[in-house]
C-alpha cells in the first residue's frame, strides 16, 4: 500500500498557525491587497471562490474582508523540510513531489510501525502535534489512486482504498480526476461521451485507442486500476524528469523555450541532489490533439550541468517544432542513463575547461539558495516568462 500525504493549504495554514488571530478567517498569501497574484488561499478564502494564481484584484472583489499577507518562501521551505523529516521517521522510501506533498511506500516498515492505516494516522497526528498543521492522507495500492484519495478527503482528510475496492472507488468519479486530464482534455472526453471513470473503464480498449491514440490507452489503464509506477526516491531512480500540462495551449517559441528552461533547471537540480549523472536527455512533446512525441539525445559524457541539459533540450525543442508546428499542451524533460556522480570521471587533456567550471559554480550556488529559500528563489532569465506565467513570486 502506498501513502500520499498532502499538506492542506500549506502556505496559508502556516500563516494561520503563526498568527492565531488569522485562524478561522479568509487568508490570502500574495496578491498584495489587489496587486500581483494569489500564491495560496486558506479554505475559508476558497469558500468565496479565491484560488492560487488568481489576480489579487479579483480576490479582493470576491472577499473584501480577506486578510492578505506577504509570502515567506524561506519560512515555508523550512517547514517543508520539517514535514519531510517526519515522513522519513516512518519509511526511507519517500518520493517528494513538492514542499508540501509526497508519496511514501511503507511496505518495508509495517512490522516496525504497524499497518498502512496506522502509519498514515500516526503521520497525520505527528504533523499536527509537532508542527500544528493539518494534512490529508490517501492510502491505496496504486500511486494515482492514493493521490486522488488524499485530495477527496481534504481538508484534514483520511481516505483508505482497499486493494479490492479500487474499481468501486474510481467508477463514479469524473474523468478529470485521472492523471493527464486537464480542462481541455475533460472537454474533449465529455464531447465523446466520457464523463465518469467508469465510462472509460467499460470502453473497448481498441476503440478508445482509435479515438484518442496512446492517450486513450493511458486513460483506459488508469480507469481499470493499472498503474505500475512505484514510489522511487531520486537516488534509486532509473530516470528523473519533470513535465507540465498547460491550462492553455502554447504555440509561440518564446513561451515554449521558457518552459523548457524551467523544466531543465528543476530536473537538473533533482539530478544533483540525488548525486547522479545523466547520459540521455529526452524531450516529451504533446500536441493540442493529444498526439504525443519524444526526441532523445545521448551525450558523449554523462553530466549534471543545468546549462548542458538546457542547451540540448532547446535543440530538441527546435527539432520538434520544425516537425510538429501545431500548438502544444504538454512539455516534459527527462534524464536517463543515470550513473553515480561519485564514480571516477574522465579528465580533460588540459584540465577542466573554464566554462564548465563557471557553470558548475553557478549550479552549486543556485542549489544552495534553492535549498534554503525554495526552488523559485533563483532561476535563469530564460525561465522568467514561464515562472511569471505560473504566478510564482521569486525571492531574488
Amino acid at each position: 500500500m502506498i501513502l500520499h500525504v498532502d499538506m492542506d493549504a500549506f502556505y496559508a495554514s502556516i500563516e494561520q498557525r503563526d498568527r492565531p488571530e488569522l485562524r478561522g478567517r479568509p487568508v490570502v498569501v500574495g496578491g498584495s491587497e489587489g496587486r500581483g497574484v494569489v500564491t495560496a488561499a486558506s479554505y475559508e478564502a476558497r469558500e468565496y471562490g479565491i484560488h492560487s494564481a488568481m489576480p489579487g484584484s479579483r480576490a479582493i472583489k470576491l472577499c473584501p474582508h480577506a486578510d492578505f499577507v506577504r509570502g515567506r518562501l524561506d519560512h515555508y521551505a523550512s517547514v517543508g523540510r520539517a514535514v519531510r523529516e517526519i515522513f522519513h521517521r516512518f519509511t526511507p522510501v519517500v518520493q517528494p513531489l513538492s514542499l508540501d506533498e509526497a508519496f511514501l511506500d511503507v511496505s518495508g516498515t509495517i512490522r516496525l510501525h504497524g499497518s498502512p492505516r496506522e502509519i498514515g494516522l500516526n503521520i497525520r497526528e505527528t504533523i499536527r502535534r509537532e508542527l500544528d498543521l493539518p494534512a490529508s492522507v490517501g492510502i491505496a495500492p496504486l500511486k494515482f489512486v492514493a493521490k486522488i484519495a488524499s485530495d477527496i478527503g481534504k481538508p484534514n482528510g483520511f481516505v483508505e482504498v482497499a486493494a479490492d475496492g479500487v474499481r468501486e472507488f474510481l467508477d463514479p468519479l469524473p474523468v478529470s480526476r485521472l492523471w493527464g486530464v486537464g480542462k481541455v482534455g475533460q472537454t474533449k472526453l465529455q464531447r465523446l461521451g466520457y464523463r465518469t471513470i467508469a465510462d472509460l473503464r467499460v470502453k473497448d480498449l481498441d476503440a478508445l485507442k482509435s479515438q484518442l491514440g496512446r492517450w486513450g490507452e493511458h486513460l483506459w489503464n488508469l480507469a481499470n486500476g493499472i498503474d505500475r509506477r512505484q514510489v522511487v526516491v531520486d537516488h534509486l531512480a532509473k530516470g528523473i524528469g519533470h513535465e507540465r500540462t498547460f491550462a492553455e495551449d502554447l504555440s509561440d517559441i518564446e513561451s515554449l523555450n521558457a518552459v523548457v528552461s524551467y523544466l531543465s533547471e528543476q530536473t537538473a537540480r533533482r539530478l544533483r541532489r540525488a548525486r547522479r549523472l545523466a547520459s540521455t536527455i529526452t524531450l516529451k512533446y504533446r500536441r493540442e490533439d493529444f498526439q504525443t512525441f519524444s526526441r532523445a539525445r545521448k551525450l558523449s559524457t554523462p553530466t549534471d550541468s543545468t546549462l548542458e541539459i538546457l542547451q540540448v533540450a532547446e535543440e530538441l525543442l527546435l527539432e520538434m517544432r520544425s516537425r510538429e508546428p501545431r500548438s502544444v499542451r504538454l512539455l516534459g524533460i527527462s534524464l536517463g542513463g543515470l550513473t553515480d556522480a561519485d564514480a571516477p570521471k574522465q579528465l580533460h587533456l588540459f584540465g577542466e575547461e573554464t566554462g564548465e567550471n563557471a557553470s558548475s559554480k553557478v549550479d552549486t550556488l543556485s542549489d544552495q539558495i534553492a535549498s534554503k529559500l525554495g526552488k523559485h528563489s533563483l532561476y535563469r532569465a530564460s525561465s522568467h516568462q514561464w515562472v511569471d506565467r505560473k504566478n510564482t513570486k521569486p525571492k531574488s
